[in-house]
């Protein structure tokens, strides 16, 4: 019989740059197998409407893959525990796989940081609310992303979690398209963090290639 490990031994200061480093690096190379395609032949349609011949899936990751599952919950638990939010979440939908790894993750960690979902409309029905989950009132969040590139989902997320009466305390996506999404929480007075960013996949594009 196996046995199920259900708590893991934080990590001390002094091993969070190592920790890190190599969470990262495992991270970034399934991310890479798996999400990011290079497709100049027949360019995407990204959500700000701008068309790009390289496009990151991160949701055949963030969903499909039960390591980078475990990876991005203890680099997120890891990111933003220094902040002690009561909670993570995001737009749906691809924030929503990020957040509840996260939560599970601090779970294991015996400090647990609820998951909530921000609705893109809220419903007609119920209690109407348009944020899921279990937050207390006032509570101190963590916006979460897939993939940032102008901000705007983002940024939406942030505006519906303050108007329910939260606060913000920054922005953490995986990968960070470079295309205006850093200025525009800037702007908005919310500090954001990426582990990636699309020059990160295309350098490393570019190594795999020429050899």
């Amino acid at each position: 019989m196996i046995e199920l490990v259900t708590s893991v031994q934080p990590v001390l200061p002094d091993r969070w740059e190592s920790l890190l480093a190599a969470d990262r690096e495992e991270l970034f190379r399934i991310l890479y197998e798996r999400s990011f395609i290079h497709r100049p032949d027949r360019p995407f349609t990204l959500s700000s409407g701008k068309t790009s011949p390289v496009y990151v899936d991160c949701k055949k990751t963030t969903l499909g893959h039960s390591r980078a599952q475990y990876l991005i919950g203890d680099l997120l638990y890891h990111r933003i525990s220094r902040l002690d939010p009561d909670g993570i979440g995001g737009l749906t939908l691809g924030a929503d796989p990020i957040a509840v790894a996260t939560s599970l993750v601090s779970g294991l960690y015996h400090r647990s940081i609820p998951a909530f979902v921000v609705r893109k409309e809220a419903k007609g029905h119920g209690t109407k609310n348009p944020v899921e989950g279990d937050l207390i009132p006032g509570a101190r969040v963590v916006v979460v992303e897939d993939v940032v590139t102008t901000g705007a989902s983002g940024m939406r997320a942030v505006d519906v979690c303050r108007e329910c009466g939260y606060e913000v305390l920054e922005v953490v996506a995986l990968v960070d398209r470079e295309e205006g999404g850093r200025d525009r929480f800037a702007q908005a007075g919310v500090p954001f963090f990426s582990f990636f960013t699309l020059s990160d996949f295309l350098a490393h594009d570019r190594e795999i290639r020429s050899v």
